[in-house]
């Protein structure tokens, strides 16, 4: 029993050590202190990188003797043995308000030490210097303790019994993936509207509600017969006019005003021909003998396709 309670002690001591307010220790109460460490204690390997962000609060005219801070690449020593933590990066920010010095100290340490089972390892105390008018006192920031995991398993795991509750899940970074989802639904949205453009009937967009295109919606209901073969005539006619401006007789009269129409050249000449059998000589030949509806159809939508621009 006195084995199992002296475990569990161990195995609390890092999270207590963590969670104790660093006001609480003995420390100068001419600096106030707060300390962000890592959210976690356990799961790091070696090469990972810890940042903690200790802000101190110094009374004036007290001042921050940087170069008491700790240099970058230094690595600690215990008991003549390095510990394998080593300080890759260090940042200070300096404000002043009121009555006190607020300094704001960014740690990055790096860890250059593994081993075949979980070892604890401990972010070291810093001791830092405040000075004025040739006074200088130190001041410790609190160290930090951790536990370093091995890159290999040493040995038999059994998964079900390996679940701490100290280590939370390893996630995946599927920024990537979401990056290339998003641009997909764009170009799909994009290409749903390009082909709303070329395939709508309605006039949902800009362009949309020409006088060809209200004319082939109009062709679409009329029968195949001989009244609905005039009436579409008359149809085409109308938006012939209204796009040129002034009454057609000839593809010429179109061209002129809009050349966006060049595509559809011979079919205008075709269509004048039907025309012209439809309503003055029913002998006069056309060249479509078969179907001239599904034609004029067809000669419509080319016609609303020129004055939507798609050529």
């Amino acid at each position: 029993m006195k084995k199992l309670l002296l475990l569990l002690l161990l195995a609390v001591t890092p999270a207590l050590a963590d969670m104790t307010p660093a006001e609480d220790l003995p420390q100068d109460s001419r600096v106030k202190i707060s300390v962000a460490n890592p959210d976690r204690n356990v799961g790091f390997t070696v090469g990972d990188i810890l940042e903690r962000t200790v802000t101190l609060e110094v009374k004036k005219p007290y001042q921050l003797v940087k170069t008491s801070l700790p240099i970058v690449g230094y690595e600690r020593r215990w008991k003549n043995q390095p510990t394998g933590i080593v300080l890759s990066r260090i940042g200070v920010d300096e404000t002043s308000g009121g009555d006190t010095n607020r300094y704001v100290i960014t740690l990055a340490y790096q860890i250059f030490t593994n081993n075949v089972v979980a070892k604890p390892a401990t972010l070291p105390g810093e001791v830092i210097k405040f000075s004025a008018e040739g006074k200088q006192f130190d001041y410790r920031v609190p160290s930090w303790n951790f536990r370093i995991s091995p890159i290999a398993t040493y040995g038999q795991v059994i998964v079900e019994k390996d679940m701490s509750p100290f280590r939370g899940p390893f996630l995946m970074d599927d920024s990537r993936h979401q990056l290339a989802l998003k641009a997909c639904l764009a170009v799909f949205a994009l290409s749903l509207v390009g082909l709303l453009y070329v395939l709508g009937v309605n006039t949902w967009l800009p362009r949309m509600g020409g006088p060809f295109a209200k004319a082939y919606r109009e062709l679409r209901k009329l029968p195949a017969d001989d009244e609905g073969l005039k009436k579409a005539v008359v149809r085409v006619h109308e938006a012939l006019n209204k796009t040129a401006g002034s009454t057609v007789f000839n593809a010429t009269g179109l061209l002129e005003s809009k050349p966006g129409f060049l595509p559809v050249t011979a079919g205008l000449d075709q269509f004048f021909k039907l025309s012209r059998h439809v309503f003055f000589e029913p002998t006069a030949p056309h060249g479509l003998d078969q179907a001239p509806m599904a034609w004029l159809r067809q000669f419509c939508l080319a016609c609303r396709n020129c004055e939507r621009g798609m050529k």
